[in-house]
């Protein structure tokens, strides 16, 4: 981010900074949180950041949580950022990667869903038949789409640590069974329709992860991001193929140009080029167009 963002906000306290999110207090109840260019592939943050990358997951970001409100409350608050960053060159730098949200308590689980056979998914399941656990049919290509979609949490790391996938009996341990339940239950749904969704806007989603809270009734809330190019995997419809690794409008661009690299996934992350980092830019942009239309 520019320094004219972190230093005309500085008035407001700073919760913390993750890999990709600022987060700052607005009073007791709410929460400026501010989506950076920053880019984390495999747990570490990147050197350099990609333009405009932080406007894209907000936006798309915006538009799932209005589409999936009849689903699940979210952490959307009717407090405009104007009311909060008054000074109108700090507006014009942050442009639309900032959101004022309500303050809830983010459950410590991170709900993975997926649709298709990839990534750590395919690999789990040509050394053992299963994807974390669950037992699949045999006889599955890569990239090939799943008889339905399964529910694989993680729990969620610190920057520079790992997420560790666990299986559903231990959200039960941390979350009690009604809850984990609930997550898993909402997390597929919301998966299923968003995906269909996609799907004729050309875009397959296969596999995602969702975030969840909890206000002080207990009420489980969608928080963070929503089936952004960060928290999905996206591939071209027109260009799918089961038994390959298909192209992507998300950031698997760059893990696939890392993973070509003699880097050992630990910080320091590697430079990228130029190159990478412009075709990287355009592809989230893109994703954000085929979605909403915008």
């Amino acid at each position: 981010m520019p320094a004219l963002y972190e230093s005309n906000i500085s008035t407001l306290p700073l919760l913390g900074r993750g890999k990709v999110r600022d987060i700052y207090a607005v009073g007791e109840d709410h929460l400026l949180v501010v989506t950076s260019d920053r880019l984390s592939a495999f747990d570490v943050v990147l050197p350099q950041p990609i333009p405009g990358k932080g406007e894209v997951l907000t936006r798309v970001s915006n538009f799932w949580f209005e589409r999936t409100a009849d689903l699940i409350p979210n952490h959307l608050s009717d407090i405009p950022v104007e009311a909060v960053i008054t000074d109108p060159e700090t507006l014009a730098t942050l442009g639309d990667r900032a959101m004022v949200v309500r303050r809830l308590k983010p459950l410590p689980v991170e709900a993975i869903v997926r649709g298709y056979l990839i990534g750590s998914g395919w690999k789990d399941y040509r050394a053992t038949g299963t994807v974390c656990g669950i037992a699949l049919p045999s006889g599955l290509r890569q990239a090939e789409q799943l008889p339905e979609a399964i529910y694989t949490p993680s729990t969620k790391a610190e920057i520079g640590d790992h997420d560790e996938n666990i299986d559903f009996a231990r959200t039960v341990e941390l979350l009690g069974r009604e809850l984990a339940e609930q997550v898993r239950d909402t997390a597929i749904a919301i998966y299923t329709s968003c995906a269909a969704y996609a799907r004729e806007r050309g875009i397959i989603i296969a596999d995602t992860k969702f975030e969840f809270g909890l206000d002080e009734a207990g009420r489980l809330h969608l928080i963070d991001e929503v089936l952004t190019p960060d928290s999905s995997r996206f591939w071209p419809a027109d260009e799918y193929r089961p038994d390959t690794s298909p192209p992507s409008f998300d950031k698997q661009f760059v893990r696939d140009y890392l993973e070509t690299l003699d880097w050992d996934k630990t910080p320091p992350g590697p430079e990228l080029p130029q190159s990478i980092i412009d075709r990287t830019a355009a592809k989230y942009l893109e994703a954000e167009q085929r979605l909403t239309g915008a």
